[in-house]
């Protein structure tokens, strides 16, 4: 497998993909959860460039231009608490939720930091503050990108050490969500952006080398293939499913994606309505293919891809952080336009703890 070509490339590449999440985040704040596109584009015209304050009345309200929404507050939490602790510390993270967070909302939607709390956050907070669970209990079946939108520190930290990578994945996913398909989709996405953090590309191979991943036992995903998803050999015995998901089928996403954006004869035109043929919708099923094909077709450009993820509507915001994670680690820091640095609050504070953690990693 390749190997990333330097530590400050490297470096860059991890703090691009954590910025590019934050500024995804913000970038979709104020036309966020617009399932009508023409009521999207009468109140922000045919093309969202920048940051927007949400109009009176929508998800959001109050909040200002460049604005995190509470995705970004939990994305924000989960860093310091990697950059302060060194490594994944679940103690120290559940710690923060405690304290830092669940204070300041209180299990309604339209409360707290960010203007909105998604399903999973809510019932988390009333399982541990309403009848007072310990962590371990708390979680709920929501569908939803919640957990994939913070593991995403957690993925960056660990991009060089994939087990570890799956291991801490797993148990930060598992304290608001425990469905089995999204606990393996989010990982599954974890570990793609830690392969393009360490340089691989986002391409029709990045499927194989995961694969590899999890029949090396780095990645705790099931497998009775053998070689190239070929049949199994006769009398090969089967690998134990202890401990692992049942089925490698979200390892295999993200080239089926990266194909498709890349095939002549597959072609969605304008790219934004890539929202329309994966679904708008909230639901990891809906939002992970609609990154990877966006991050894919515009692998060098971030702009492009993070803009095209705004402009789709609906769940627009998590489709633009998980957009701007894989693309702003495959351009790096350097790669992202100084005006998206420039127009997020508290970009210095942020791209400061970015660093951070970057630096963590080994070359």
């Amino acid at each position: 497998m390749s190997a990333p070509s330097s530590a400050a490339s490297l470096h860059d590449r991890a703090a691009g993909a954590l910025m590019g999440a934050f500024i995804g985040d913000a970038l979709a704040l104020g036309p966020h959860w617009y399932y009508n596109l023409d009521e999207l584009h009468a109140d922000y015209g045919d093309w969202i460039s920048d940051y927007t304050a949400p109009r009176p009345g929508r998800y959001h309200t109050g909040l200002n231009a460049g604005d995190p929404s509470q995705a970004g507050v939990l994305l924000e939490l989960t860093l310091r608490s990697l950059v302060d602790s060194g490594a994944y510390d679940e103690l120290d993270f559940c710690r923060r939720l405690d304290t830092d967070f669940f204070p300041q909302i209180d299990g309604t939607p339209m409360a707290g930091p960010g203007g909105y709390t998604s399903q999973s956050i809510r019932e988390a907070w009333r399982k541990r503050v309403g009848q007072r669970l310990p962590w371990g209990q708390c979680a709920g079946n929501a569908d939803t990108t919640e957990a994939a939108e913070r593991i995403l520190a957690i993925a960056v930290r660990y991009a060089l050490k994939p087990a570890e990578l799956a291991d801490a994945v797993t148990r930060n996913t598992a304290l608001t969500q425990i469905d089995g398909t999204v606990m393996a989709m989010t990982v599954a996405f974890g570990a793609t952006l830690g392969m393009l953090v360490e340089g691989h590309a986002l391409d029709g191979e990045l499927s194989g080398k995961l694969m590899a991943r999890a029949k090396s036992g780095e990645l705790p995903f099931h497998t009775v293939t053998s070689g190239k998803l070929q049949a199994p050999r006769p009398g090969q015995i089967e690998a134990s499913t202890v401990g692992r998901f049942p089925s490698p089928d979200a390892l295999l996403g993200p080239s089926c994606m990266a194909l498709a954006a890349r095939d002549p004869d597959i072609r969605i035109d304008p790219a934004w309505k890539v929202s329309l043929v994966y679904g708008m919708p909230c639901a990891v099923y809906h939002q992970f293919p609609a990154a990877y094909y966006l991050a894919a077709r515009f692998a060098d450009d971030f702009e492009s891809a993070v803009l095209h993820a705004v402009n789709g509507g609906g769940q627009n915001l998590a489709r633009a952080m998980l957009t701007g994670a894989l693309a702003g680690a495959q351009t790096g820091l350097s790669g992202i336009p100084r005006r998206f640095i420039d127009g997020l609050a508290r970009s210095d504070e942020r791209v400061g703890l970015a660093l951070r953690l970057a630096s963590a990693l080994e070359a």
